[in-house]
């Protein structure tokens, strides 16, 4: 590529992730004239998407320096569990504006579920203080294995009535019936993806940007895994990476799973599996949910259950330490407590080899319940301010 073909949304990438934050910085990372630069800097500050700060004086005059500005535009993103959601307004930092949960069931199907989520937005637009209009785009967080592409799910065994039904169309439809335009006319930009995926962006960006190779578990109704390579999630031909829930097991042919199989990990060890156990042991647990508000009590059977979880979804671990070598090993989700890590660490240690263990961390969310929202944020940022999307939005703004 030469010089004059770096773009605007080039310059901007290199403005966001910090390599560039002057105008000769930019002029030294492209070969750019000084013009150019400055033609270019002028679409991003017609736009609002720069903020102009003075730089440390080492001597002569202070550099001007360019940084994003997060406040010009917001975010909405939703988080879909199996038996509620979290919806929330964010800026393009990832700072929360305001949120809002309620019970909204995955197995009601996506025509309500979808219009339920969207009656919320109204009155969280609201009370993040924002105009409609600075909405630029929705993020969706799903619990089953989504076609980045498409953004629709793929067979998913715990969404019922959702298989390659079109969330993007439909999410932009009840957007525009309960809200409104969006903010450059036409459609709102609605970004879907997998609730590990997202999580795992979510905590990779907040607390690992320095590991190379993270890989996040989320064990709550099912299992699923995050893996983010290199700041990149990683999602296979078709999203269906890190599924490591549908994994068989050798020795429990007797479980069925949801997805139609017998022996999958998900089967035995995530939080729907423990609540079907405790139910059958007397207790009134339906989802991963409530097994989790039975491990806040100190219920003996939970933990118990919860133990052997671990070292069931250790043993499938193992293999995935092995492959992917990853320096974090993050477990999230409604089982992700003491007893489980306990039973994860006994069989990890003791199946994997210790060359791909020495260097691993094997830790539990720190961002919690909001690590669906922030994820799904951040996918929305991350494409809308891509190079390419970038310019082309750039373009229909100037027009």
């Amino acid at each position: 590529m030469t010089p004059n073909q770096v773009s605007a949304g080039e310059l901007l990438q290199l403005i966001r992730s910090g390599r560039a934050n002057t105008r000769a910085d930019l002029q030294r990372a492209t070969g750019l004239s000084r013009s150019t630069v400055g033609q270019r800097l002028d679409l991003l500050d017609r736009a609002g998407w720069l903020r102009h700060t003075t730089g440390t004086s080492t001597g002569g005059r202070p550099s001007d320096r360019l940084v994003f500005n997060p406040s010009h535009a917001a975010v909405i993103a939703a988080d879909l569990e199996t038996r509620h959601a979290r919806a929330a307004v964010l800026d393009l930092a990832g700072t929360l504006l305001a949120e809002h949960t309620g019970p909204l069931h995955i197995d009601q199907g996506p025509d309500e579920v979808l219009d339920q989520l969207a009656r919320w937005f109204p009155d969280l637009i609201t009370a993040a203080g924002i105009d409609a209009a600075d909405v630029c785009g929705i993020g969706l967080s799903v619990p089953g294995p989504v076609d980045w592409e498409t953004g629709r799910v793929i067979e998913p065994p715990i969404m019922p009535g959702w298989d390659q039904y079109p969330i993007r169309e439909r999410l932009q439809k009840a957007y525009a019936d309960h809200v409104g335009p969006s903010l450059e006319g036409g459609p709102v930009s609605v970004f879907v993806d997998n609730d590990a995926n997202l999580m795992a962006l979510a905590e990779h960006q907040a607390n690992h940007r320095d590991c190379s190779a993270f890989v996040l578990v989320k064990v709550s109704t099912g299992i699923g895994a995050g893996v983010v390579v290199s700041d990149s999630v990683y999602r296979g031909i078709d999203g269906g990476a890190g599924d490591i829930g549908h994994i068989r097991l050798h020795d429990r042919s007797d479980a069925l799973c949801m997805c139609g199989a017998h022996g999958c990990l998900a089967a035995v060890a995530s939080g729907g599996a423990l609540a079907r156990e405790l139910a059958g042991l007397g207790a009134e647990t339906h989802s991963g949910s409530d097994v989790k508000a039975l491990l806040a009590k100190g219920d003996p059977d939970a933990i118990r259950l919860a133990r052997e979880a671990g070292r069931r979804a250790g043993e499938v671990l193992a293999t995935v330490v092995t492959l992917l070598n990853p320096g974090v090993l993050m477990l999230a989700g409604d089982l992700a407590g003491a007893p489980f890590m306990t039973g994860v660490r006994e069989l990890l240690y003791q199946r994997a080899i210790p060359r791909t263990t020495a260097h691993l961390q094997v830790v539990t969310s720190r961002l919690g319940d909001h690590a669906g929202v922030i994820g799904a944020a951040a996918m929305v940022v991350e494409s809308l301010y891509s190079p390419a999307c970038a310019d082309d939005r750039l373009n229909r703004i100037a027009h």
